[in-house]
């Protein structure tokens, strides 16, 4: 396709030529003869001629299927080449802005007098790759600022959270790989196993070993990781690591020699599949796996606390990957054991104001609470589930919402943090409390009087700051 470009300085020129070729054959048009001859001598297809004058344009011959690029640098108007150019014949007319610091006002402008002309500006076609550049540099340097450190250690703890789900899982198996260690050199564990039946078989189809832990087997290696979680998970008994990534709100009261925490993350494991792109490194089927199938799951598959990043994240490792694998993996989410707390949770719960909450009793796993809270959001007229349960003397609570309405980890930390261990995101958030610190607080309830309560406090927790009119529709 033929390109006309009708420009005023050579940075232009030579970005446009550097772009265009060899997808289009581009002709320049200038009005410094100075300016014609150097481009000239250095090999480009350069007119000098008058841009305000329709022969100018007659004699490059433009037809109505030329495309013809305008800069505007602001400095001239351009309202008269512009109309020679239509004058001449021209339909295609795109106007880039150069230095432009109002573009929109500009392009408002220009559109006024010429409503068929596009506008573009430079900074928007170039500012998306450069900041992408810059930012995959910046990562580049951390990572090979954490591999140096690591790289004189003979033994590396890679320290998931408790019943570590898909997403720990897969960073463990991913930094792992960054660090360019195997089993025996990266130990990947935690203080309390796998148990969730999809978690069990994502290990044993991808043969990840997580190897169970306690305070006294940290002090055994030389460098402490931890991903997907930060120190304050554990109560108090790791106040110092090494190395942090996660995409959970920061915490204080903990020192790390390196951190990278990115809370608008979808995933740990995007932020990991960014740094090993960022280093080249070669990433496995079973780490491509592990990883695409952890952002899948800790995103519900986009529909919760993802972004642009994700997204790209999980192109980029979908080919990698086997489609197969995570098939099989998702296919143990189905259980009749969750169902028993599913019915159980539609028996006891109560819904108002489109928020369902439910008190599932004691439970042998804390897996049955997340599950029946993501199950429930899927029903017509819900817009939070808040569902409990007692696991080991402990009170779990998963709350999940739609991702458009109040925060829920603003929800857990407001009512439990002071008695326990609470955060989370806007969509999905998490509570664990010492069942004796909650009878200290709230009484010793019954099941109907707990539902009742927290019930009560998530009501009070969505009308506060809210408009009489933009009140929850009554269920």
């Amino acid at each position: 396709m033929r390109c006309l470009a009708a420009c005023q300085t050579e940075l232009a020129i030579r970005m446009l030529d550097e772009i265009l070729l060899p997808s289009f054959e581009v002709e320049f048009l200038v009005e410094s003869k100075p300016l014609a001859r150097r481009l000239h001598d250095s090999g480009l297809n350069v007119t000098c001629g008058d841009l305000k004058r329709t022969d100018t344009y007659l004699k490059a011959d433009l037809t109505p299927g030329t495309c013809v690029v305008v800069e505007d640098n602001g400095r001239k108007s351009i309202r008269k080449v512009l109309e020679s150019i239509w004058d001449a014949g021209g339909t295609l007319v795109y106007v880039l802005g150069v230095g432009i610091s109002h573009t929109r006002k500009r392009e408002e402008e220009l559109k006024a007098q010429f409503p068929e002309l596009n506008y573009l500006a430079l900074s928007e076609l170039f500012g998306g790759p450069l900041l992408t550049e810059f930012s995959r540099s910046l990562t580049r340097l951390k990572v090979q600022q954490y591999q140096r450190f690591f790289s004189d250690a003979d033994r590396v703890l890679i320290l998931l959270h408790n019943d570590p789900d898909p997403d720990a899982l897969a960073s463990g198996l991913a930094l792992r790989n960054v660090l360019r260690r195997n089993r025996q050199t990266a130990v990947i564990g935690a203080f309390e196993g796998v148990t969730r039946p999809e978690n069990q078989r994502m290990m044993n189809l991808l043969d990840i070993y997580v190897e169970q832990m306690t305070t006294a087997h940290v002090a055994d290696f030389d460098r402490i990781a931890m991903v997907d979680v930060q120190p304050h998970y554990f109560g108090g008994e790791i106040d110092r690591v090494d190395l942090v990534i996660d995409h959970h709100p920061e915490q204080s009261g903990y020192t790390a020699v390196y951190k990278d925490i990115r809370l608008d993350y979808g995933s740990t494991s995007t932020i990991l599949t960014e740094h090993l792109r960022a280093v080249d490194a070669n990433i496995s089927e079973r780490t491509a796996t592990a990883m695409l199938y952890a952002i899948k799951s800790d995103t519900l598959f986009f529909n919760r606390q993802a972004n642009r990043v994700d997204i790209e994240a999980f192109s980029y490792l979908y080919p990698l990957a086997d489609a197969t694998l995570i098939r099989k993996m998702e296919g143990a989410e189905i259980t009749m054991e969750r169902l028993d707390y599913v019915l159980k949770a539609r028996q006891n719960g109560q819904m108002v104001e489109q928020v369902f909450c439910a008190f599932l009793g004691t439970t042998p796993r804390e897996d049955f609470i997340p599950y029946v809270a993501d199950f429930y959001l899927q029903l017509e007229n819900v817009q939070w589930t808040i569902i409990s349960g007692i696991v080991n003397d402990t009170l779990v609570m998963s709350v999940r919402n739609l991702g458009y309405s109040r925060n829920a980890g603003e929800f857990v930390r407001k009512y439990f943090n002071e008695i326990g261990s609470a955060g989370g995101h806007r969509a999905m958030a998490k509570a664990v409390v010492p069942l004796r610190n909650f009878k200290d607080k709230f009484g010793n309830l019954q099941a109907d009087e707990y539902t009742d309560k927290v019930l009560a406090l998530a009501l009070e927790f969505l009308h506060e700051h809210q408009p009489n009119d933009r009140k929850l529709v009554k269920a």
